[in-house]
């Protein structure tokens, strides 16, 4: 009985899609946020990863929470067995080109994109903006560096829950508010 109400407790304020459990609040910079929602990247018909946003209050307009202030955070939990470092790179460079708050963030970019990994089944990337400190990126587990730049955060932000996401379930599922 005792290991049964244990097993309940752990999954209390989590939230949960394709086999993926996240917690509904998290502290980024001494901030207390919250789970805005949690979307689910596929491509043909596979699900490649989870992606959580956390926001100090809940909102369905992308805008108002790209604009937001305080801290906020993405995360990204890898389901598919691997995503290769060059089709990684090739998305968010697609989503770059198609979304518009990418202006002038090139040097930042390609910084990041030499942080980045081939992701496999169970790997997660954490970005973590906090006002006056900028952008931390965290993958697998690993700091890579932080961007100072708020406007890359917009940018990054507008990546997955802009006018043009990776899909439409991805942002809808972040932007559930």
């Amino acid at each position: 009985m005792f290991a049964l109400l244990f097993a309940l407790q752990s999954f209390a304020g989590a939230a949960e899609l394709s086999g993926v459990n996240v917690p509904d609040t998290a502290t980024v910079g001494g901030q207390d946020l919250v789970l805005n929602g949690l979307g689910l990247r596929e491509k043909f018909f596979f699900d490649i990863y989870v992606g959580g946003l956390y926001l100090p209050s809940k909102t369905k307009d992308w805008r108002a929470a790209i604009e937001m202030d305080g801290a906020k955070r993405i995360t990204m939990n890898f389901v598919y067995s691997e995503v290769s470092l060059e089709k990684l790179l090739e998305a968010y460079k697609e989503g770059l080109e198609t979304n518009t708050y990418a202006t002038n963030q090139g040097a930042n970019f390609e910084k990041f994109f030499g942080w980045m990994e081939t992701m496999k089944s169970g790997d997660s990337m954490v970005f973590d903006y906090v006002p006056g400190t900028g952008t931390t990126v965290t993958v697998k587990g690993q700091v890579k560096g932080t961007i100072a730049d708020a406007d890359f955060m917009k940018a990054l932000w507008a990546v997955y829950i802009g006018d043009h996401p990776p899909t439409n379930a991805l942002k809808s599922g972040m932007m559930k508010g």
